[in-house]
């Protein structure tokens, strides 16, 4: 078993075979099971993540060096979108796998164009839905809720999305990083097609998704580690994505690398635009 020292209480079991339990983690939380959720947060440089978490991003990252990077190019899309769906009038999103709050979240990145933007955050990984509870407490116009986006009908029937968001309006949709969590057995585009159903005409749909494309190898090695966690990851060709996205208009300009979508600024570190090894999208109804 690991042992791990918290700064909150922790401490080290000298010949140990129990690891603490820090204070913001549930009861229910098994700590030797990583979660890509703590995993992500980890690549970001969050704190909110536990050893079996790290071990698992540390191998990760042997195989795929650039994922911090990668990631922070994630983030910074996911506030790009966001900003552009602002901008285009959407003033409710839902944001689906939306992990461990962390800066640039959606309600505050909307609402530097909309102050009165809602925002519901929907996550099945219960520490993200704690942190995600606490940062929400004071926020009238902002919720989370622990589902599991695979299961539209319970998402989309829950009083507190139903409480915030009117799906008779236009609503912004964010699958971001998410997807390639999803696999073909999932059928991930019936999955997105209940969601597109009950979305209104002008609503958008945001996506990121990992790819193995030009990097066979290192996608083998990665499918290989993360099917042994509880995620196994689903890299998918930029056509696979697109198919994802039937039923809607993708906007310029298309299913590209995250950092050519709509960059802007200068938005990389000079790595390049297929070394990000993720597809970006937004499209709309």
């Amino acid at each position: 078993m690991i042992v791990v020292l918290f700064e909150d209480g922790g401490r080290r079991v000298p010949g140990g075979t129990t690891m603490e339990r820090p204070a913001w983690a549930p009861n229910d939380i098994d700590l030797d099971r990583p979660s890509a959720a703590r995993v992500y947060d980890y690549y970001l440089g969050g704190s909110h993540n536990f050893a079996a978490d790290r071990a698992m991003a540390d191998k990760a990252m042997q195989i795929l060096p650039e994922l911090p990077a990668i990631m922070r190019a994630n983030r910074a899309f996911l506030g790009r979108a966001v900003r552009y769906l602002a901008a285009a009038g959407i003033t409710q999103f839902i944001d689906l796998g939306s992990g461990i709050p962390t800066v640039g979240n959606v309600h505050e990145v909307a609402r530097e164009l909309e102050a009165g933007a809602r925002v519901v955050y929907v996550d099945n990984d219960p520490i993200a839905v704690v942190h995600a509870r606490s940062l929400l407490a004071s926020d009238p116009l902002a919720t989370v809720i622990e589902a599991d986006l695979r299961e539209p009908g319970k998402v989309l029937g829950h009083p507190q999305l139903q409480r915030l968001i009117n799906l008779d309006q236009p609503v912004g949709v964010l699958m971001v990083a998410v997807l390639h969590f999803v696999g073909d057995e999932d059928r991930p585009s019936d999955i997105i097609a209940r969601y597109r159903a009950a979305m209104a005409p002008g609503s958008h749909l945001v996506v990121s998704h990992g790819t193995a494309a030009n990097r066979q190898e290192q996608g083998a090695r990665m499918e290989a580690l993360y099917a042994r966690s509880p995620t196994p990851l689903t890299p998918r060709s930029a056509e696979e994505v697109a198919t994802l996205l039937s039923g809607f208009e993708i906007i310029d300009p298309g299913v590209v690398y995250l950092p050519l979508w709509r960059p802007g600024e200068r938005t990389t570190d000079g790595t390049p635009a297929a070394g990000y090894a993720t597809y970006a999208a937004v499209a709309h109804l």
